[in-house]
């Protein structure tokens, strides 16, 4: 009896040291990012490296937040990663809504498409994609990477919202249909406002992708006045020189949006993602 209490006592003494461990390893980065940005430029290879300064700083942070041009980059990824958010979630709601709930012609084939598209890898569509936008007009503009950021987003958020949807029981929207309402109703009435688990997880994911996206947001943009909070860390890499303080600085700064939004939402996320794994 003693020796199995000291083997359970030794798995959660293991267990609990694996994730001290792991969070370390993930957290060290994060925390070095963060001293950094606390530091003069030449400081950054100072031998032997140190976690915390003596020429404690904040210099960096007010150059990037003093900067136009750096806020600027703020101000487009907010405009750009919002108005995904908001596009996304009101598209992935009605088509998540057909899917769940009517039968259709090619209904599979569709869901293997868009189930498709999420297997194709992104740098593959650059240069068509490039050339679709300058075709439209579009090149250099919120329009053009809205779209763009949509075709990425949509398809993990159609497929989480109709996996949601199949959890909710059909008599939920079949009962107000009963009392002479439309579909309609029945969907922004009754469904949506108790899928909010589901819709947080899915505007949380779209948002950060969003947010974080690179590749696009460099090939689609040409001008510092559409240039998104990615692409203004990169261009803090000179000829001759990097601006490692201020990179960091921006990189804390550009962590913040997403940091708040999991910490305000974490539990509608976790319990929204895991709803629609499980139920599915």
């Amino acid at each position: 009896m003693l020796t199995r209490k000291r083997r359970r006592l030794g798995a959660k003494i293991a267990v609990f040291a694996g994730l001290c461990a792991g969070a370390a390893f993930a957290g060290l980065p994060v925390v070095w990012m963060l001293s950094t940005s606390f530091k003069t430029n030449g400081e950054v290879f100072q031998v032997p490296p140190r976690l915390v300064t003596d020429n404690f700083s904040f210099d960096a942070y007010g150059k990037i937040l003093g900067d136009t041009t750096q806020l600027r980059f703020f101000i487009n990824s907010y405009i750009v990663a919002l108005t995904v958010t908001a596009l996304t979630l009101f598209v992935a709601i009605l088509a998540a809504y057909g899917f769940s709930r009517y039968n259709f012609p090619l209904k599979r084939s569709i869901n293997a498409v868009i189930v498709t598209v999420q297997a194709v890898p992104p740098i593959t569509l650059v240069i068509p994609y490039f050339g679709l936008v300058v075709g439209l007009g579009l090149y250099n503009t919120y329009p053009g990477l809205i779209l763009t950021h949509m075709v990425f987003t949509l398809p993990y958020a159609i497929i989480m919202m109709t996996a949601y949807f199949n959890t909710l029981p059909r008599e939920l929207d079949e009962s107000v249909k009963v009392d002479g309402a439309s579909s309609w109703t029945a969907l922004w009435r009754i469904l949506v406002p108790i899928s909010t688990p589901g819709l947080v997880a899915v505007g949380v994911y779209t948002f950060m992708i969003s947010w974080n996206e690179y590749l696009f947001a460099l090939t689609l943009t040409r001008t510092d006045d559409m240039r998104t909070v990615p692409i203004g860390i990169q261009l803090l890499m000179g000829q001759h020189s990097y601006e490692w303080n201020q990179m960091m600085a921006m990189s804390i700064l550009g962590s913040i949006p997403v940091l708040v939004l999991f910490l305000l939402f974490q539990r509608r996320f976790i319990g929204g993602l895991t709803s629609g794994a499980v139920k599915a």
